[in-house]
């Protein structure tokens, strides 16, 4: 079996190359490259990719990756929405509890989501906290490090 990261680097590379119009069509080049993947995941790995559709007119859509320019400015975006909503970070065991400002949650979550940290298995947001849930084997302290590059604040 093929691991993640070599699928979603694939998975850049035919929509760099390729024309395609549809997730089926994605699919078949994948299991094609001997990649066995369901629906699921590659709707999943679309969105980490961050990969949008762009209209034929008439012909219809393809899918298309962000350019350099749009993903550094969609990461700075999301950096300002920690600095702006998190106020701190503990852990316990595999979870970590980030308190935010009142109403900031689920910014910071969507924020963590998609800032790409690999040691971040998911985030659940209510109104002023955020669970994350780590990835088994996951140091809190390489987490709470990769964080603080970020926000400095939080890690300390």
């Amino acid at each position: 079996m093929r691991d993640r990261s070599e699928r979603l680097k694939r998975v850049r590379e035919i929509i760099r190359e390729e024309r395609i119009t549809s997730q089926e069509m994605l699919l078949g080049h994948l299991k094609r490259d001997g990649f066995t993947v369901t629906q699921a995941t590659l709707s999943r790995d679309l969105k980490v990719l961050r990969v949008g559709k762009m209209s034929e007119g008439s012909n219809g859509y393809y899918y298309t990756l962000p350019t350099e320019e749009e993903l550094r400015e969609s990461e700075k975006n999301y950096i300002l929405d920690l600095h702006r909503g998190a106020i701190s970070i503990d852990f316990s065991g595999n979870l970590a509890i980030i308190r935010t400002v009142t109403g900031h949650a689920d910014t910071v979550g969507i924020a963590l989501d998609n800032l790409g940290f690999q040691e971040i298995l998911g985030t659940v947001a209510g109104d002023d906290t955020v669970l994350v849930v780590l990835r088994e084997g996951t140091s809190t302290d390489a987490l709470r490090k990769k964080i603080a590059e970020r926000v400095p604040e939080l890690g300390e």
